[in-house]
């Protein structure tokens, strides 16, 4: 099979990549509020056992850059944006009626620090796109990330911006097509949607469907105008296990790989798909779910890996951190080790954890059928989608790094980012995502010359008007907002009940 894309210099699938991993350890201090599901605190207990494992010596790691207003505006709603920017919980009562526009105040509420929230999460995934287009890492991390739901001018499930559309028009200033792939329970509508009439992002999601949030993803929505045939929806009933998930992406996915021939792929790995999840019905185990990992990692294609949905947070934390090895090609021990987190995983304190004995909806008959014509659908598109030969559009550029910083192939050791939740200074020895904000057109780097100034093929129907995407270029410098570290309102996430 001929995999396409460019391919990496790693060689083959047992061959080390390098890695580069984007986190704030400011990330895991900002609360959606009691009770709600969403609890950004798992982000912190992924990287604790990331650092207690040994694994991020083996990565570049860097705290990201926080995207500015115009960065999000790339995609985003220019009135959108600064009500994001402006609201606060003692605002919020003298503007209903924008929250009500915008859909925040229920699912998605108003907690202290939203907006650098925002900032931080979109800026580790645009980060991550950056040093892939730069050819820095083969693999970019930014578990914070994949925040699929957010719309243009809405948030939408626990989603205000929407990470994966702005990294992949990143990834686009470098690469004439991108794959985005959502293993996550719930169906990647905000992606799809801004990408539905392209035929340079391919959208896969694989996704439960049927009286569930957010009740979009068929089969038959399968892309419009020249994006038709380029939006494929998986629909999958309760109980999913592994032999049957993999029974559908495998060969999904490698049709894809063959036919599209993407220059990178876009992975988002909503943990919420595992069996046990608070608010999935899926019965996928850890192992099964980092199988889409390794598959999508055997391509040798620039991959960032995103996170997404998960909402009983210690399996979150287990399966990112096994992904995380899994990407650097390394074998993670089942036994956790000793670590401030430690208590959550308790009575067997493993990594791993046995699926339920739920039963499976998905029958072998309604999976080849689903298989089957997703298969036929693909067999459409003759072979990949050209791009006019054109100018391109300035790349973001990565400066010279500071003389004052520690030599970049300096690691993290395990202890060094435990002081996070004293809310300590991060250490120098992490490397801060910086920028510079455009760069010449006779500096840029030599590839395939497009113009991501807008798709051709664009729909000018209004009534489609949501479902596009302006494709210019996206700047990324030294934002002028800064998270605050000693704010007493970001409460630390309570521990989440054991089940």
């Amino acid at each position: 099979m001929d995999t396409g894309g460019n391919s990496l210099p790693s060689g083959p699938d047992g061959v080390k990549r390098k890695v580069s991993y984007f986190y704030d350890p400011e990330v895991g201090n900002y609360y959606y509020g009691q009770g709600h599901p969403m609890k950004p605190h798992r982000i912190r207990m992924t990287h604790a056992l990331l650092a207690h494992y040994g694994l991020l010596q083996n990565m570049q790691v860097y705290k990201p850059l926080p995207a500015r207003e115009r960065d999000l505006c790339r995609f985003h709603a220019d009135d959108y944006v600064n009500f994001l920017r402006s609201i606060t919980p003692e605002t919020q009562q003298d503007q209903l009626r924008q929250l009500k526009r915008f859909n925040v105040g229920e699912d998605c509420p108003v907690f202290d620090g939203l907006f650098s929230f925002c900032q931080t999460y979109a800026g580790g995934s645009v980060g991550g796109a950056v040093k892939l287009n730069h050819n820095i890492c083969d693999i970019a991390i930014n578990w914070a990330g994949g925040l699929h739901h957010a719309k243009k001018c809405e948030a939408s499930g626990f989603c205000y911006v929407n990470d994966i559309v702005l990294a992949i028009l990143e990834l686009l200033k470098q690469h004439q097509r991108v794959l985005y792939v959502d293993i996550d329970i719930h169906h990647g509508d905000g992606v799809e949607e801004a990408f539905y009439t392209s035929d340079r992002v391919m959208t896969v999601s694989f996704h439960k469907f049927g009286d569930y949030f957010p009740g979009t993803g068929d089969i038959r929505d399968i892309g419009y105008s020249k994006g038709k045939y380029y939006s494929l929806n998986v629909p999958l009933d309760d109980g999913i296990d592994d032999e049957s998930y993999h029974f559908l992406f495998k060969p999904i996915i490698g049709k894809v790989m063959e036919v599209f021939k993407p220059g990178a792929v876009v992975l988002q790995c909503g943990a919420d798909s595992l069996s046990g999840d608070r608010l999935g019905c899926f019965n996928l185990s850890i192992k099964g779910h980092a199988e889409c990992v390794k598959f999508m990692r055997s391509f040798n294609v620039p991959l960032l890996l995103l996170g997404g949905g998960g909402y009983t947070i210690r399996n979150v934390a287990r399966c990112w951190c096994y992904e995380t090895g899994v990407a650097l090609g390394t074998e993670v021990d089942d036994q956790l080790p000793q670590h401030e987190y430690y208590e959550y995983f308790g009575p067997d304190y493993t990594l791993h954890v046995a699926p339920s004995n739920m039963e499976n909806k998905n029958t072998r008959q309604l999976l080849e059928e689903i298989r089957n014509n997703l298969l036929d659908n693909l067999s459409k598109l003759q072979h990949a989608p050209s791009v006019q030969f054109q100018e391109r559009p300035p790349d973001t550029e990565l400066p010279e790094a500071d003389e004052d910083q520690d030599d970049a192939d300096e690691r993290w050791d395990p202890d060094s980012d435990m002081e996070v939740d004293e809310k300590r200074p991060i250490p120098s020895r992490v490397k801060r995502e910086a920028i510079e904000p455009e760069r010449k057109d006779s500096e840029a780097p030599n590839g395939t010359a497009e113009q991501a100034r807008g798709f051709d093929n664009m729909a000018t129907n209004e009534t489609l008007s949501t479902k596009s995407v302006d494709v210019r270029p996206m700047a990324i410098d030294e934002p002028t907002v800064k998270v605050e570290q000693e704010t007493s309102n970001k409460a630390s996430d309570p521990i989440y009940p054991k089940s």
